[in-house]
């Protein structure tokens, strides 16, 4: 009771003091309305926080439950991702099995579509109007994607094409380069895959530009007699030389060397191997009608009276022109004519048979300066390039050859005329033993 009346004094003074101090009231008012504020401020606050409060729970009840409905989501997703996840690995295994099939046929259309497109581009059939496929085989041979049935139906196309036109011949105008490089468009006769003509002449293929053009240089007379007999037939069968590879053995055919060009490949003793050839050929030839008329002539003579145009004939003028000389006189006079008549008859043969003996002399001759020449090219060049050795192993060989085509008829001839003309003197001899042995039995008589 003391405790509570001690308080109770405590709080009176002050207010009586401060009463009569206006300030302090003042700061005291200002305290309370401050604590008012304030209390009124909290009240506020927890009002707010209790709404709020009210709202989180209804928005953590709402996410309560979406929280669950999603996890139910979840679940159902996870489901059916594991079922989608297996139905996906079988779906890639069918797809990587079916992928690899056709990957392996993509392979195939490929390499068959550069193959093709190789042989199309080196083939004459490309050469004909209308006929292009080889952009649409460098482009299917060169795609990354699965080709078309489209493009697989016309490479199918292309290549029963190529195998058709091979067994074709055909006729068509289409451009042709001449060997003065000039174009013009020509008449051209397609046998196949393997050659082209035209006026008779072989074309050749060129796989790079795409173009038919005219060989500088024709093969020898009877192929050209055959493409010219093809292009004028209208029907039956014709010959006609064909080049499975394309224009590569035309081409070393027509560079292959003439009868002149080889002569040349001879040089200056060539040349003078054919000349003796020539003269030794004239000499045989003119022997020959000579010992032909003078054997005309003696056979003729054998039954008529004598003359003094064949050697026979002046053998018997020289019997008759002293009948009654004695034997020997006769015998001496007989010999004397007909060694008169020997070398008429054997005239120029020593000749020919010189001829035929210096030919392969000289044949040796050229082969020595040809090997002599390749030998010089190989101190200087060595041996790696063979071009360069080709001129003296030319020369060495084409000599001997014309050193023997001379020799060898040469010799023929020369035996063929002196036994010729041996036989003319021994006709005059057994012609002459005859008049003797006659003049030797009318003596004895």
């Amino acid at each position: 009771m003391l405790k509570k009346v001690l308080i109770a004094t405590a709080l009176v003074l002050p207010t009586a003091v401060f009463a009569q101090n206006d300030p302090l009231q003042d700061l005291l008012q200002q305290t309370k309305n401050a604590r008012a504020a304030e209390r009124a401020e909290n009240d506020a606050r927890e009002r707010r926080f209790r709404e709020r409060r009210d709202e989180q729970a209804t928005l953590l009840k709402e996410a309560r439950a979406e929280l669950a409905t999603q996890e139910r989501r979840s679940e159902e997703l996870l489901n059916e991702f594991e079922a989608n996840d297996k139905k996906l690995a079988e779906l890639e295994e069918s797809l990587t099995l079916k992928i690899g099939q056709l990957g392996e046929m993509f392979g195939v259309v490929r390499q068959v579509a550069g193959d093709l497109r190789g042989i199309a581009q080196g083939s004459y059939v490309s050469s004909q109007p209308g006929i292009d496929r080889v952009e649409f085989l460098a482009e299917l041979g060169r795609s990354k994607e699965l080709p078309s049935i489209e493009k697989l139906e016309r490479l199918w196309f292309e290549m029963q094409r190529q195998a058709t036109e091979t067994g074709r011949v055909v006729a068509y105008e289409a451009p042709v380069i001449g060997p003065d490089g000039t174009q013009e468009t020509r008449e051209v006769v397609r046998v196949g895959a393997f050659t082209a003509i035209s006026d008779g002449k072989y074309l050749v293929w060129n796989a790079d530009t795409q173009q038919l053009g005219e060989l500088e240089r024709q093969p020898p007379g009877r192929y050209g007699s055959m493409a010219s007999d093809l292009e004028e037939a209208e029907s039956g069968v014709e010959g006609i030389a064909l080049d499975p590879t394309r224009g590569a053995l035309l081409s070393v055919l027509v560079r292959a060397p003439n009868l002149s060009e080889r002569i040349a490949q001879g040089g200056i003793v060539g040349y003078i191997i054919i000349a003796i050839g020539i003269i030794g050929l004239l000499i045989a030839a003119e022997r020959a009608i000579a010992l032909g008329r003078i054997g005309g002539k003696m056979n003729k003579q054998r039954t008529e009276p004598a003359r003094d145009d064949n050697p026979l004939g002046r053998v018997l003028l020289a019997y008759e022109k002293d009948p009654n000389a004695d034997l020997e006189t006769v015998e001496a006079r007989l010999d004397e004519a007909i060694i008169k008549e020997a070398p008429d008859l054997e005239k120029r043969l020593a000749m020919l048979k010189i001829f035929a003996a210096v030919a392969p002399l000289l044949g040796l001759l050229g082969t020595v300066t040809g090997m002599i020449v390749t030998f010089q090219a190989i101190t200087l060049f060595g041996t790696g390039d063979p071009k360069l050795m080709a001129g003296g192993i030319s020369q060495a060989l084409i000599t001997t050859v014309l050193g023997l085509v001379v020799a060898i008829p040469l010799v023929m001839l020369h035996q063929w005329l002196a036994g010729r003309s041996k036989a003319m003197v021994q006709i005059l001899e057994e012609e002459s033993a005859g008049l003797v042995a006659e003049r030797t039995g009318g003596a004895k008589v």
